[in-house]
């Protein structure tokens, strides 16, 4: 049901709008001045808040800025028997939703009021969707190893140059992550990062998915077509698992590298490209060039700088930080409290045999925040981190 709070010292006005409002099948709050509508407000989640100014001890301009600055986004309407321009305009600019003159006119308070619900839902909607975009778009690499702070320490130094990086590791472990970092301490954070996966493309289409088409190229071609290098320009590109990339592809690409230059599926014309390529692998690319699967002039073009991300049983230091990041960002994505990991819960994770590196441990520590309560225990750990194992 929706909740209103209403903030005002007068006894009549309380009692009025209360039971016009409980009519109109809302649940009302009351509070009789500034100090305990504040307090309830820090406490309660209201769709609406209606304030009264004048008021003694603290009156409603206060209670609004207080509102503001500990984080409080209920739309609150100010009203006041003694209002003027300057004031109205003063508790707008401060946050105010609305304002209205006292002797409130019904219809004029219930239609802002309504108005202040759409706005409520729309700030939700807007947190949920924030949240969304949020949800594994973080980029920063957590931990403390010795085997994290060389990779950092080789980005610091690599990032700033356009040398092509090779980044190689198991799945999961978070390889692309490196090439984000690469790009964002590069000249190049402000151009595009574009990222293409190998693995998910079609041999028969991944040469149009890179170097685009032009229309007729093929049955399903209408329309001309930039590839991912051309939407790169001036930025990176990051192939992942490029191992998984046909040869005749890996020709192409090989020649991007060597002229900076493309040209398109069904097209004759040259196109001069500026990207950084960063690459990426699961695989052992010297035994895919041995098995004559991968070329081996691309390889070495493409490896100027190789940077391998351990698998996470080989950095199983690191679990602890990256068991508190993912929990308290899993928490915020489903906007509910923080949880928290006993010292038990913590040393029951780092005995885990972590196939799956970091997404592995990224989906059990949501698994265990749905299933567990504040705090989540050892047994918890030995109950759902594996229970197929």
């Amino acid at each position: 049901m929706t909740k209103i709070l209403v903030i005002d010292d007068e006894r009549p006005i309380r009692s009025v709008l209360k039971e016009i409002l409980e009519n109109e099948k809302y649940e009302v709050d009351v509070a009789e001045n500034g100090k305990v509508g504040f307090d309830l407000a820090s406490k309660n989640k209201y769709d609406v808040i209606l304030c009264d100014i004048k008021m003694p001890e603290m009156d409603g301009v206060e209670v609004l800025e207080k509102l503001q600055s500990t984080g409080v986004d209920s739309p609150v309407i100010m009203i006041s028997g003694h209002g003027t321009i300057d004031t109205a305009v003063e508790c707008l600019q401060k946050g105010a939703y609305d304002f209205i003159q006292k002797p409130l006119d019904l219809n004029r308070t219930l239609v802002s009021i309504r108005n202040a619900f759409e706005r409520s839902d729309l700030v939700e909607e807007t947190k949920v969707l924030k949240r969304k975009i949020h949800k594994g778009k973080t980029t920063e690499i957590i931990g403390e190893s010795k085997e994290i702070a060389a990779i950092k320490e080789m980005i610091s130094k690599v990032a700033p140059s356009d040398a092509r990086v090779l980044i190689t590791g198991g799945n999961g472990s978070g390889k692309e992550l490196v090439a984000r970092q690469l790009h964002e301490q590069s000249s190049r954070v402000k151009s595009p990062f574009i990222e293409v996966n190998c693995a998910a493309i079609p041999a028969e289409l991944i040469e149009s998915e890179l170097f685009g088409h032009e229309k007729g190229a093929f049955t399903s071609a209408i329309k001309q077509r930039k590839g991912k290098f051309e939407q790169a320009e001036g930025g990176t590109i990051f192939l992942d698992e490029i191992g998984d990339m046909s040869l005749s592809a890996q020709a192409k690409v090989l020649r991007a590298l060597q002229e900076n230059k493309i040209t398109r599926v069904g097209g004759d014309k040259d196109i001069k490209v500026n990207v950084r390529v960063l690459a990426a692998t699961n695989k052992n690319l010297k035994e895919e060039i041995s098995e004559k699967k991968f070329r081996e002039d691309l390889y070495h073009r493409l490896a100027v700088i190789l940077i391998h991300v351990p698998s996470l049983n080989e950095r199983r230091d690191d679990i602890p930080m990256l068991a508190e990041h993912f929990i308290g960002m899993i928490c915020e994505e489903q906007g509910i409290p923080k949880k928290t990991f006993s010292k038990d819960a913590l040393d029951e994770m780092k005995k885990i045999d972590w196939t799956g590196n970091i997404r592995e441990l990224r989906n059990i520590v949501e698994r265990l925040v749905i299933l567990c309560g504040n705090e989540i225990k050892g047994e918890e750990i030995k109950l759902y981190a594996n229970p197929t194992k």
